[in-house]
């Protein structure tokens, strides 16, 4: 359970860690930071595979964030280690192959729950399968393909931020309910 003695932790995870998880992970630490939180809510990112380990953002995806005047030149792409079931509060798969990777490696029912899909934050995507969730990888297509993943992750971003929010406020709210109860 998260507590309010270090940030809220999320991160994002796909395939190579050179497309949809960075992108998602700094659009989310923008948001968060638009929203006061940047100090109360951290974001990084990592792959499911170790094919593009230290390698930079692709070129395609930072062409959109720069766009958008989102700074990616210090990603380095990483791959997923297992301890970080432990130390992350929030796990955001970007496909569905990546959602089935994360459940399975999950080592107990507590990290099992942290596992979502980015998309189940989309409130369009209501009630959907997660199988309907995912978000294609770019990397084999075109402009096109990335800027459709920009669109896709800032539909769920605004439900993420909600959620971190809540997460944050309960913690508070505990901490403050154990600092009475502990004066009592």
């Amino acid at each position: 359970m998260y507590s309010t003695t270090s940030p809220y932790r999320i991160i994002t995870v796909c395939t190579g860690n050179i497309c949809r998880s960075p992108m998602a992970a700094l659009m989310l630490t923008e948001a968060f930071e638009a929203e006061g939180l940047g100090k109360l809510a951290a974001v990084d990112s990592a792959g499911t595979t170790g094919y593009e380990v230290g390698h930079p953002i692709d070129p395609r995806a930072a062409r959109v964030l720069t766009a958008r005047h989102i700074a990616s030149e210090d990603h380095i792409a990483r791959k997923w280690r297992r301890e970080w079931f432990l130390d992350r509060d929030l796990i955001l798969a970007l496909d569905v192959d990546h959602f089935g990777w994360l459940q399975e490696g999950a080592p107990d029912h507590a990290s099992l729950e942290k596992v979502r899909m980015l998309r189940s934050f989309d409130p369009r995507m209501a009630g959907r399968s997660s199988l309907d969730l995912g978000i294609e990888d770019p990397w084999y297509g075109g402009h096109t393909d990335f800027d459709n993943t920009w669109a896709l992750i800032k539909a769920a971003i605004p439900g993420i931020v909600q959620h971190t929010k809540a997460a944050i406020t309960a913690a508070e709210k505990a901490n403050e309910h154990q600092q009475v109860t502990s004066m009592s």
